[in-house]
């Protein structure tokens, strides 16, 4: 397949999913890989600089509905990376990332590797907690994971876990489920991306959590690599 029909096929995807166009903003123009130059302005250089420009974001209709703004927290610099879905009803209170029941598993996760939470950085797709914690929408996910690319791109971690199946299909562009799809390593945006449950579907499955922890070790295996 060559470029032009690649695209073609990449543009008929997105608009069976009910995207109306493509945007030429700078954030989006490198979703899988890292900028080729590094002095390409499609980023700024501190998160600092991330959030300012995030701002008291009123984007999307999210922000009618959310108490506070939840961007991300841990290690500026991280190697490891950790991706969610979106924020519940705990992380809007607090303005942090998995910090309810879902969180305190994942902190569980993050010590069973010989890590902290203050040596990792956590964030999500969504900014904004959605309406009785539904899925977010595609017009929410296009206005709000650009920033979250840049803090990616700020970061530069070594290792991406993607928490969950909408992280994955996210920030993979790939339909397939999350059981076919864990287990794999990913090269992404110049990091290495691994692919595996999230913790409150570990909850509600806890039979699955041997599942995640061998992913977790796939991950410190990589970090020590």
């Amino acid at each position: 397949m060559n470029r032009r029909d690649a695209l073609t096929a990449h543009m008929e995807f997105f608009q069976e999913l009910g995207a109306e166009g493509f945007s030429r903003e700078p954030a989006w123009r490198f979703r899988g890989e890292r900028p080729a130059s590094p002095t390409e302005p499609t980023t700024p250089r501190t998160l600092e600089q991330v959030r300012g420009e995030l701002g008291d974001c009123t984007r999307c209709k999210l922000h009618q509905g959310r108490t506070t703004l939840v961007f991300g927290v841990g290690r500026p610099d991280a190697d490891l990376m950790f991706v969610g879905e979106a924020p519940g009803r705990d992380e809007d209170q607090q303005g942090e990332p998995f910090v309810g029941p879902a969180g305190q598993l994942l902190t569980k996760i993050i010590e069973a590797i010989g890590l902290t939470r203050d040596q990792v950085y956590i964030a999500n797709v969504i900014k904004c907690r959605p309406p009785q914690n539904r899925n977010p929408e595609l017009d929410e996910v296009q206005t709000c994971a650009p920033f979250l690319f840049q803090q990616l791109d700020v970061i530069r971690p070594r290792v991406v876990v993607a928490l969950g199946a909408f992280a994955v299909r996210t920030l993979l562009r790939s339909e397939q489920s999350i059981s076919r799809l864990r287990g794999q390593v990913f090269d992404y945006r110049g990091a290495k991306l691994v692919p595996t449950f999230h913790p409150a579907f570990l909850l509600r499955s806890p039979d699955r959590k041997r599942d995640v922890w061998q992913d977790m070790k796939k991950v410190r295996a990589l970090l020590s690599s």
